[in-house]
């Protein structure tokens, strides 16, 4: 029986073998740059609807066809996809060595060297260790407050670095920049960012001195790369706030990929905990995908394509606001009428033809384009009423209104349109060798802004309009009116080179040199922006780099720079530039023998050509010239690792300090004959006699703050891991503030400190290490959590900006607007 057993055998193979063919085959090994084995990476030939996957030590066999020539496709998450060609001979093997380039430093980022690769200035992130922080918007600026960005508004998706604001940072996907809505004034509007991070694979994020690859802003760069499809998978996530799903999957073939993302968000449950009640319809959609597809080992073509359409309704009823001192405890309270309607709508399309030799040469063409349309309409009328809380602990009306201050009635009219095109052809292209590369780039940008302001508010109070008018007019407050058609032209290019190599004591040692030029046809100013980086390992028994930036950085006007508090249109308006320096190191090292990193920055930037602005909640209001300079330094230290051995925790202290100078911002204080200063609302006699220049010389700037702390922290229980908790702190000094008079130099009081706490639990019901029975329904999932998290768990009223109300006596008022209290949610998160 074993001899007919064989037999059948032999005669099978010689017969597959006559009808179809011989087979070859080749073997091998994957490893990293550095040389260590990938196991799990999928190993296959172009046109074949089968795949291996590499071992423990990173070794493969494939059966392939002899006799013709095939293409060897290896895939691995986290690393460039490999192609090469090969010619295995009737029945033989091919013996080849797979060296797998990462796709966290891809082009310009990257350097290979005899001994690997080692990144310019800036921290990687993997997003899988986010997964489960417990954050209201779950975008991925929640993640960067952990590698150096600051916000203090949980709401909001938007992120200030070293000093700057909000539109000073760059955003690229896959090498494209991304844009996102203008017109947003509140976090609560903001719904979505571009970033989809289930579909993200690695986040590289630097936080100044960063090259000359990148734009011209002078903040900080964000450069995100989505998954590289190796197979069918998938995520689903729902909670109280909203669902996402992302899929993705591969042809039989392997030569096309997609990558789907849908998200939908409502933050209705959270607006609920505001101060300001009534009818909030705040919904949030978007959908996005990438497509690749392979002509051959060389050429491939991405197409990246967004829409995003964010929807903000507000009827609002009512508002009681306590706020002041225990001494001087006050109450705002108002009856509302009216509504508010926003709706901003987003597509974004890109197209990028890429080429790669697979050894020294890559290119890339892109051609995107960027769409906003934006209306803002309300019409909102409140009658208040500041009324003074009884003070006096041994009264049994503690805390209940003692008297009224001051009662009065606000409009605010608002109706903004903006429609945005943005275009853009670019190439760029990568030389890179054993110890040298050359990077150089090319981008034609041209824009199209329509836009239609209009914005007043009318205050009155105790009958008198404010400002007050003794003649029959009224004086409106703030108005802003503009029109706006404006097309325009940019030219921007770069080029930079790096050579690294082992110096004779074995240590390593990078070097950096580019520049950037831009040109923009509406003021006719050309700029250019020279950039350097070092870094330099030693030889050392501890894994230390020493590294060191700086350069000239400079930001064009967009679109909000030109436009000053009246609407007045500024076409003439300068690029703001900053000059960066920066030295640091980054160590990994071993503690309770487990792996950490500390990465430690210390920097200083100098401002010149500043637009001043001020910032409410998250919209920024420029004053639409250049009429300042400043200054930003501070320490960055960060640091991750396995504080709790299996989980990765971060840990991120930042110290800064930035301030300005405004050109022609003296002004004077008045006495009256008694020698006191004139304050309208406080002093009686208000008949000036004498007065005193003022130079207010350097004044905090808006995202003057002083010390921020974030701590992402994992643990969960030894005697059942599956049980695990989440845990993200925020502590921030307050941010400048002031009346909202548009003098600069009044912007020198404090909000109180940001602090926030939320913490998540969960439970991991179906693990990877955990397969189930394939009788279970439940097979299709590998993993699957359930977990609850508590929002702002210590109850504090964090303080985003302030509401400013006037008396007839022109005493004004700042009332807190204050954000989310304690909410619960629960959170369910599949793979599949």
């Amino acid at each position: 029986m074993r001899n007919i057993s064989a037999g059948a055998i032999v005669f099978f193979i010689l017969l597959a073998q006559l009808c179809f063919g011989q087979s070859g085959f080749v073997t091998g090994t994957v490893t990293d740059s550095l040389g260590k084995p990938l196991e799990g990476a999928l190993v296959a030939y172009s046109g074949s609807t089968s795949a291996v996957y590499t071992g423990p030590k990173g070794e493969f066999t494939l059966s392939i066809p002899s006799g013709t020539s095939v293409i060897i496709i290896v895939r691995a998450t986290g690393y460039e996809e490999y192609r090469r060609k090969v010619l295995v001979p009737n029945g033989e093997t091919t013996q080849i060595r797979v060296s797998m380039t990462s796709r966290t430093f891809i082009g310009a980022e990257k350097v290979i060297t005899a001994e690997g690769t080692k990144p310019s200035p800036g921290v990687t992130m993997n997003p899988r260790i986010f997964d489960r922080l417990p954050s209201p918007t779950g975008d991925i600026s929640a993640y960067l407050r952990f590698a150096g960005a600051t916000s203090n508004n949980e709401m909001s998706t938007q992120y200030s670095v070293r000093g700057g604001n909000f539109d000073e940072n760059l955003v690229y996907v896959n090498d494209i920049e991304v844009y996102r809505p203008l017109l947003t004034r509140a976090g609560q509007q903001e719904g979505l960012s571009f970033v989809n991070t289930d579909m993200t694979e690695n986040i590289f994020f630097s936080a100044g001195g960063f090259e000359a690859r990148y734009g011209d802003k002078m903040a900080s760069v964000l450069d995100i790369r989505y998954k590289q499809p190796q197979r069918f998978a998938g995520t689903f996530t729902a909670s109280l706030l909203g669902v996402n799903l992302t899929l993705e999957g591969t042809s039989e073939d392997l030569r096309f990929t997609w990558l789907f993302g849908a998200r939908q968000k409502s933050n209705r449950y959270l607006l609920n905990s505001l101060d300001t009640r009534g009818d909030y319809f705040a919904n949030f959609t978007d959908a996005q995908t990438l497509l690749t597809f392979h002509f051959n080992e060389h050429w491939n073509i991405e197409y990246l394509g967004n829409y995003a359409v964010n929807r903000y309704t507000l009827e609002p009823a009512t508002r009681e606001t306590d706020f002041g001192t225990l001494n001087n405890a006050l109450r705002f309270t108002v009856y509302f009428d009216g509504k508010m309607n926003n709706r901003f709508q987003t597509f974004f399309n890109a197209v990028a033809l890429n080429h790669s030799d697979h050894k020294h040469w890559r290119n890339k063409f892109i051609v995107s384009s960027f769409n906003t349309y934006e209306t803002e309409s309300f019409d909102i009328q409140g009658q208040y009423f500041i009324d003074q809380l009884e003070a006096d602990f041994g009264k049994p009306t503690f805390g209940q209104v003692a008297f009224n201050r001051g009662v009065g009635t606000f409009l605010g009219h608002t109706r903004n349109y903006l429609d945005a095109w943005v275009n853009n052809a670019e190439y760029k292209s990568w030389y890179t060798n054993d110890v040298h590369q050359v990077a150089f780039g090319i981008r034609y940008q041209h824009e199209y802004i329509r836009d239609q302001l209009s914005e007043w508010n009318y205050v009155d109070s105790a009958g008198y309009s404010i400002p007050y008018n003794p003649t029959t007019s009224i004086d409106l407050q703030d108005v802003v009116k503009g029109r706006m058609s404006k097309m325009s032209n940019r030219l921007m290019g770069y080029i930079q080179y790096r050579y690294a190599d082992t110096l004779r004591d074995s240590s390593l040692f990078m070097v950096t040199v580019g520049s950037r030029i831009h040109y923009w046809d509406m003021n006719g100013q050309t700029i250019v922006s020279p950039r350097v980086q070092f870094s330099w390992t030693p030889n050392w028994k501890a894994d230390v780099t020493f590294k060191a930036a700086g350069g000239w950085y400079s930001q064009p006007a967009f679109y909000r720079e030109l436009r000053d508090y009246a609407g007045r249109l500024n076409t003439n308006i300068r690029a703001q530039k900053a000059i960066h320096a920066l030295v640091g190191s980054d160590l990994n090292f071993k503690l309770w023998n487990r792996p950490f990193r500390f990465i430690s920055e210390v920097y200083y930037k100098y401002f010149d050509d500043l637009i001043p602005y001020e910032v409410n909640d998250v919209r920024i209001r420029y004053y639409g010239d250049n009429m300042a300079y400043g200054y930003a330094y501070g320490l960055d230290l960060k640091m991750n690792g396995e504080f709790v051995k299996g989980t990765e925790s971060w840990v991120n202290l930042t110290l800064m300090r930035t301030q300005e100078n405004l050109y022609n911002d003296a002004y004077y204080i008045y006495l009256n004959s008694d020698g006191d200063t004139i304050v309208s609302g406080f002093t009686f006699n208000n008949t000036p006699v004498d007065s005193i220049r003022q130079e207010p010389g350097f004044i905090p700037r808006p995202t003057d703050q002083l010390m921020t702390f974030a701590l992402y922290f994992q643990d969960y229980l030894p005697m059942a891991p599956s049980f695990k908790m989440n845990l993200g702190l925020i502590l921030g000094t307050g941010l400048p503030f002031g009346p909202p008079t548009h003098e600069r130099w009044k912007q020198v009081f404090r909000m109180p400190p940001y602090r926030r706490v939320d913490i998540g639990f969960s439970y991991e019901i179906i693990s990877p290490t955990k397969p189930l029975p394939q009788s279970s329904p439940f097979k299709v999932f590998k993993a699957l959590w359930l977990g609850a998290e508590v929002y702002n768990l210590l109850q504090v009223q964090n303080t985003i900006s302030y509401f400013w109300v006037k008396d007839v006596t022109g005493r004004s008022y700042g009332v807190p607007n204050y954000l989310t209290n304690r909410q619960l949610s629960v959170r369910l998160i599949a793979n599949f």
